[in-house]
C-alpha cells in the first residue's frame, strides 16, 4: 500500500430534503456555523453546505438526488451521528428538543449503561442521533 503524506480525515454528510431548513436546524441544535455554501441556480436548496463548531467541520449537508431514500424513519438505523461531550445537559437538552420537532424519539433523554444523559432519536429529516453530555 502506498504511503501517504496527509493525514485522511472523515467526516459525516447527511442529504435531506429541505436542505436550507435542515441546516438552520443543525445550527441551532449544535451552535454550528456555515463555513461554505454552494447553493442551488434557484438559491431554494443546497448542492453542498459544511456546518463548523470552534471552526472545525462538524458535517456537511445536501438536498437530496430524486433517487435517495428519504421515508420517514421510525426506528433504529444501521448509523448514527454520535454528538457527544457536549458540556452540559442544558445543551444536549436544547439539541434534544430541536431534534425531536417532527421526528421520532427512540429513547428519552436519561442515563444509559455508558453516559449519564444521552437519547437516541430520528429527526424529522431521517437522520439518526446519538446525543450525549
Amino acid at each position: 500500500m502506498k504511503e501517504r503524506n496527509i493525514p485522511m480525515k472523515i467526516s459525516p454528510q447527511v442529504y435531506v430534503r429541505g436542505s436550507i431548513e435542515a441546516v438552520e436546524m443543525y445550527c441551532r441544535a449544535f451552535g454550528a456555523e456555515i463555513s461554505f455554501q454552494i447553493k442551488d441556480s434557484e438559491n431554494k436548496a443546497y448542492q453542498h453546505c459544511e456546518l463548523s463548531i470552534n471552526g472545525q467541520l462538524f458535517m456537511a449537508v445536501s438536498e437530496a438526488p430524486d433517487i435517495c431514500d428519504v421515508s420517514k424513519k421510525l426506528v433504529w438505523q444501521t448509523m448514527a451521528f454520535n454528538v457527544f461531550d457536549m458540556g452540559s445537559e442544558e445543551a444536549v437538552r436544547n439539541a434534544y428538543d430541536i431534534l425531536r420537532e417532527g421526528g421520532t424519539v427512540i429513547d428519552p433523554l436519561g442515563p444509559c449503561d455508558w453516559n449519564p444523559f444521552c437519547s437516541n432519536l430520528i429527526d424529522k429529516f431521517g437522520v439518526f442521533w446519538w446525543i450525549a453530555i
